[in-house]
């Protein structure tokens, strides 16, 4: 049995023309590699775009690839990612799987407040797989608490579990405040944990839990991870046997410069010499940090910079300025450690102003942030959320 997990495609997520056509160009060779390899069958584990409505150019781009597997039998099974999900249920996933491009893994019934998966079944390999969808902010903790295991863990035969959520007992680091999930929240024995939504190539194992894989994102999907990643990856699994496939095009340059204490002339120095360094047909990201002893940010042509690296052959420039300032700048930092802290804080700051309890503005806050029920209209779901709003402040 030889089957693809991909992850975090994100197609639609680069602006930056050139990278949107390399993010395309990545998800195609995934698939015509999957199709070279003759795998049995292909996983995506959420965010295959990077929108629950992505634009007609990505989804052109997805809708031929996976028609190019349709045509030679092989399915593909997939779960919605914390991009790609949509609270109303009417994404682009759903057209795809109604047009028979592939299956939607994590599906279930409600009994009783408790969620009970299905499992599908792979017809040539008899392989059963099922999940749970990714949702911002880790709300789709929900899903796991009222998760049913025991006839998931009693199925017999080969079985995958599809997530794509962080994982608190591997998060690797410079993740540690992403939100994550307990591997206890999920059901045990199963052979293989497709997992997505942590951009990084990664195979865990525990007990109970022997092989949990994050493939990686197909193509980097910011700059940070284009300096740290330099390149997408995606994984073939042949009879256990995990094997990492990196996706590479063109080479990833990371330039930095230390402007603390220097002024704009010394930086536009630097930034001459950096000039020198051999580009081309590479991907270059530049990143200038601290704070000047003269002169303004402003005062450096970037674009005259970007300019010069393009001529030089580079095949694409990516600048970040973001932490670089001049001493008139005074930085404003708020100390926190996540969403919750943020949010009691502004709350504190202002509570005075209003006759409200700091624990009625949190429950409204919660209140407000409901989601649509499935199918329910835009009328329906105001005057429901209106409705309990009043019982609350009543109450």
């Amino acid at each position: 049995m030889k089957f693809t997990h991909l992850a975090d495609c994100h197609l639609g997520g680069w602006r930056e023309p050139k990278l949107k056509e390399l993010n395309n160009k990545s998800f195609c060779y995934v698939i015509d590699h999957s199709i070279r390899e003759n795998v049995d069958f292909v996983l995506i584990a959420g965010d295959l775009f990077n929108t629950a409505l992505p634009d007609m150019e990505s989804l052109q781009v997805c809708i031929k690839e996976l028609k190019k597997l349709k045509d030679r039998h092989i399915p593909v099974y997939f779960i919605a990612g914390s991009h790609d999900f949509s609270p109303s249920g009417k994404t682009m996933l759903s057209i795809i799987e109604s047009a028979g491009l592939g299956i939607n893994a994590a599906k279930g019934d409600v009994i009783d407040n408790k969620l009970r998966l299905k499992f599908v079944v792979d017809l040539k390999t008899g392989v059963k797989i099922t999940g749970i969808i990714g949702k911002r902010g880790g709300l789709d903790v929900k899903y796991y608490e009222e998760l049913l295991r025991d006839h998931l863990e009693n199925e017999p035969g080969y079985k995958i579990f599809m997530f794509h959520c962080a994982l608190n007992e591997f998060k690797p680091k410079g993740f540690e405040k992403m939100e994550g999930m307990n591997v206890s929240y999920f059901p045990k024995g199963f052979d293989y944990y497709a997992g997505g939504h942590v951009h990084v190539l990664q195979k865990n194992s525990l007990e109970s839990y022997p092989t949990i894989v994050y493939p990686g994102p197909v193509f980097p999907n910011n700059f940070h991870e284009l300096e740290t990643l330099n390149h997408g990856s995606f994984v073939i699994v042949e009879n256990g046997e995990i094997n990492h496939v990196p996706v590479k095009f063109h080479e990833t340059i990371s330039l930095r410069v230390n402007c603390d204490n220097k002024s704009v002339e010394q930086v536009k120095k630097e930034l001459d010499e950096l000039l020198k360094n051999e580009v081309k047909n590479s991907i270059i990201t530049l990143k200038l940090k601290g704070v000047l002893s003269s002169g303004k940010p402003s005062d450096i042509n970037f674009s005259e910079i970007v300019n010069k690296f393009l001529e030089k052959g580079a095949f694409a420039v990516l600048k970040n300025t973001s932490q670089l300032q001049s001493k008139d700048f005074e930085e404003i930092k708020i100390k926190t450690e996540n969403i919750e802290d943020v949010e009691i804080n502004l709350i504190k700051e202002h509570l005075g102003q209003q006759e409200m309890s700091q624990e009625l503005v949190q429950k409204l806050m919660h209140l407000l942030s409901t989601e649509k029920f499935e199918g329910e209209k835009n009328y329906d779901y105001e005057k429901r959320i209106i409705s309990d709003v009043e019982k609350m402040i009543i109450n």
